[in-house]
C-alpha cells in the first residue's frame, strides 16, 4: 500500500524533547525573560513578530563573544538594507574557538583511501594559527578575498579558519568544477590568494588539475600568492607561478588571534548557479552566519556539544558551509571526499554507523539512489548514535520518506529542509520537538516569517503559492558583489512583491504549519491553465525503478531571459 502525504511516521517522546537544545532554549526564555510558550508554534509567532526581542535572545542564549553593546539587535528595518547589532564587534573563529578546550575530536575526515582521520581541536587551533600568521605576512588583511580550489577535507576548513580569523573574504570552488566556471565565480572577487590542489580521487581513480589550476592562475591578475595543498599522490611543488608549499606555512607555530570586526563584515562569498548570466556573488557577514549557524544548527537540528555532524556534499555547496558551522557549536565536524559508494554501495552507511554519526544531512538524490538500487542499510549496521538524517536540494518523495524508515532506522528524525545559498540556511526545515509527517517539512525556522503568498500578494494556507519571507533575517545577503545600486539583487528577490523577498518556490503551508515544496515557480510548466511544478514531474519520472536520476529543463523560454535558482544550490 502506497503511503499518503501527511500520515505521521515518527514522534519524539517527551523524554526526547526534554534533552533537546530547544527545549533548553524555551527554559531559557522562560526563566530570564518570563517568556513561555506552550509549542513550537507559539515560539515561532513571537519569533517572527518581535524580531529585536527574538535575536537579542539568540545572542544571550549563545553567550557571542564580542565587544560594544548587543542592543539594538535591529536597528533598521528594511529589506534590503536591515541594520542588525550596528554596535558590536566579534569574529567567527572566535566564537569557533570557544570549544578549543573540548576533547572529543574537531574533525573526523573520511576518504575513499586510508583509514578516517582524526584533528584534534588543539591540532585545528595550532594549524589554524600557523597559517594565519603566514598570511598576515604575505599581506593579507582584513577584506582581501582568498580562494580555494580544494575538496572536503581539513586543510580546507583549516585555511577557512585562518582567513576568518584575519577578517579575509573566503571564497570556495570544487577541484571537479571546470576552468569557466570557476572562474565566472573567482573573477569577480579578484582574489589575493589562491588555495589549490594539484588533484583529486574519486571512484578509486585520480583526477589531474594541475593544468586547470595553472589556467586559473593566468587568468586571475590580482593573485599575489598560490598555496598547494598536497594530496596523498603529490610529491613536489607544481610549476605554478607564485607559488607556496601549504607544510611551509603551517610548520612555524603562531598563537591563533582574531580580528574583531563589525557584525556585517563580508565572512565569504557564494554563488547561484549561473543559470542566466553570472553567477551571483552573495556576500554574507560575520555576525549573521554566526548567529543563523548557531539557531539553525541548535534549536532547529538539535546539534549539540560533541555530537558528530556530517553534510554529504562538494566544498562548492553552501551546505559545507553550514556543516563547518558546526563548530561553533563544538560539534565533531565529520567530511567526506570522495565517491560516498567506494569501493561499494554501503561504504558511506558503514562509515557511519562505525564512525558514531549522530546527524546525516544529504542531497535526496542520494536517499532516492539507495532506494532504487535496493539497499538495506540496517543489515549491516544498527546505527545507534544515529538521531537525524536531514535531507535537501530536492523535495523527498513519499516512497523515500517510507525506504529510510524501513531499511535504515525506525527511531530515527527524518527531516526534509529548504533553504538555500542565498541566506545559508534554511526558510521552513525542522524542530526535534514535532512529529515527521510523510512528504512535508515539519515547520518554518524560528525567526523566518516564511509564508505563501497568492498573485495578489496575500498570504494563503493549504493553498500553493510563491514562498515569501516577510520581515528581514540576519542571514540574508549583504549584498551581491560588483552589484552597483543593489540592481541584481532588488530584481533577484524584490521585483515581484516589493519590500518582500521573493524566494522562486512554489510552496503549500498545511494549517498544521508543515510545509510541501512543488518545485521552483519559475520553472513552472503552465498548459492550458493547469500549473505543473518540477517536483511533481520529478515525482513522476523518478518513480520508475529504470531511472537512476533525472532532469527537467523548461525550454519553454530557450533564448529569452529569465531568473533561475536553486534551492540548496
Amino acid at each position: 500500500m502506497a503511503l499518503e502525504e501527511g500520515t505521521e511516521l515518527w514522534r519524539p517522546g517527551a523524554d526526547k524533547i526534554q534533552d533537546t537544545r530547544l527545549a533548553a532554549f524555551m527554559a531559557w526564555l522562560r526563566d530570564e525573560r518570563g517568556l513561555a510558550f506552550d509549542d513550537y508554534p507559539a515560539l515561532w509567532q513571537w519569533s517572527v513578530h518581535d524580531l529585536d526581542a527574538f535575536w537579542r535572545a539568540v545572542w544571550d542564549f549563545f553567550d557571542i563573544k564580542a565587544e560594544g553593546d548587543p542592543a539594538p539587535a535591529l536597528a533598521h528595518e528594511a529589506m534590503p538594507g536591515a541594520v542588525w547589532f550596528p554596535k558590536v564587534r566579534l569574529n567567527y573563529a572566535e566564537q569557533v574557538f570557544r570549544h578549543a578546550e573540548r576533547t572529543t575530536p574537531a574533525l573526523l575526515a573520511r576518504s575513499e583511501s586510508g583509514a578516517p582521520r582524526e584533528v584534534t581541536w588543539a591540532e585545528l587551533q595550532a594549524r589554524s594559527g600557523a597559517l594565519a600568521a603566514s598570511l598576515r605576512r604575505m599581506g593579507v588583511t582584513a577584506g582581501d578575498r582568498v580562494v580555494s580550489y580544494m575538496p572536503n577535507t581539513p586543510e580546507t576548513v583549516i585555511a577557512f579558519l585562518a582567513c576568518a580569523s584575519i577578517g579575509a573574504v573566503w571564497s570556495s570552488c570544487s577541484p571537479d568544477m571546470g576552468v569557466s566556471v570557476v572562474l565566472d565565480r573567482f573573477q569577480q572577487i579578484e582574489p589575493k590568494v589562491l588555495f589549490a590542489v594539484e588533484g583529486y580521487g574519486y571512484n578509486g581513480k585520480r583526477f589531474d588539475r594541475t593544468q586547470v589550476v595553472g589556467e586559473l592562475i593566468a587568468a586571475l591578475p590580482s593573485l599575489e600568492h598560490v598555496v598547494h595543498v598536497p594530496g596523498a599522490a603529490d610529491a613536489a611543488l607544481p610549476a605554478w607561478p607564485k607559488v607556496q608549499a601549504w607544510d611551509a606555512l603551517v610548520a612555524q607555530p603562531a598563537e591563533l588571534t582574531f580580528t574583531r570586526l563589525p557584525f556585517d563584515h563580508p565572512l565569504w562569498v557564494v554563488y547561484s548557479s549561473g543559470t542566466t548570466g553570472l553567477p551571483k556573488a552573495m556576500v554574507h557577514g560575520h555576525g549573521g552566519i554566526v548567529l543563523t549557524h548557531l539557531k539553525t544548527n541548535q534549536l532547529q537540528h538539535d546539534v549539540r556539544p560533541g555530537d558528530r555532524f556530517m553534510f554529504l556534499g562538494s566544498t562548492g555547496w553552501i551546505v559545507w558551509n553550514l556543516m563547518v558551522g558546526g563548530l561553533l557549536s563544538g560539534a565533531t565536524v565529520v567530511l567526506s571526499d570522495g565517491n560516498p559508494a567506494y569501493p561499494d554501495a554501503n561504504a558511506l552507511w558503514r562509515f557511519i554507523d562505525t564512525a558514531g554519526v549522530t546527524h546525516f544531512g544529504c542531497g535526496a538524490a542520494f536517499l532516492i539512489q539507495n532506494m532504487k538500487a535496493g539497499l538495506r542499510p540496517a543489515d549491516i549496521g544498527a546505527f545507534s548514535a544515529l538521531r537525524a538524517i536531514n535531507s535537501t536540494g530536492s523535495p523527498l518523495p513519499l516512497d523515500a520518506y517510507a525506504w529510510v524508515y524501513a531499511n535504515v532506522k525506525t527511531d530515527v528524525w527524518l527531516a526534509s529542509i529548504s533553504g538555500g545559498t542565498d541566506i545559508a540556511s534554511g526558510f521552513v526545515a525542522c524542530a526535534p520537538s514535532l512529529p515527521v509527517n510523510a512528504g512535508e517539512i515539519q515547520c518554518a525556522e524560528l525567526g523566518v516569517a516564511a509564508y505563501a503568498f497568492n498573485e495578489a500578494g496575500e498570504p494563503v494556507v493549504d493553498e500553493v503559492g510563491e514562498l515569501v519571507i516577510t520581515r528581514p533575517m540576519p542571514s540574508m545577503p549583504l549584498r551581491f558583489w560588483n552589484d552597483p545600486d543593489d540592481a541584481r539583487y532588488l530584481a533577484s528577490y524584490f521585483d515581484t512583491f516589493p519590500g518582500v523577498w521573493r524566494h522562486g518556490d512554489w510552496i503549500r503551508f498545511t494549517p498544521r504549519g508543515t510545509a510541501v515544496i512543488y518545485g521552483r515557480s519559475d520553472t513552472t510548466i503552465n498548459r492550458y491553465g493547469i500549473r505543473m511544478g518540477t517536483a511533481e514531474i520529478y515525482r513522476v519520472v523518478e518513480e520508475m525503478p529504470e531511472i537512476q536520476d533525472s532532469l527537467v529543463v523548461d525550454l519553454e523560454y530557450l533564448g529569452r531571459p529569465r531568473t533561475c535558482r536553486s534551492s540548496w544550490s
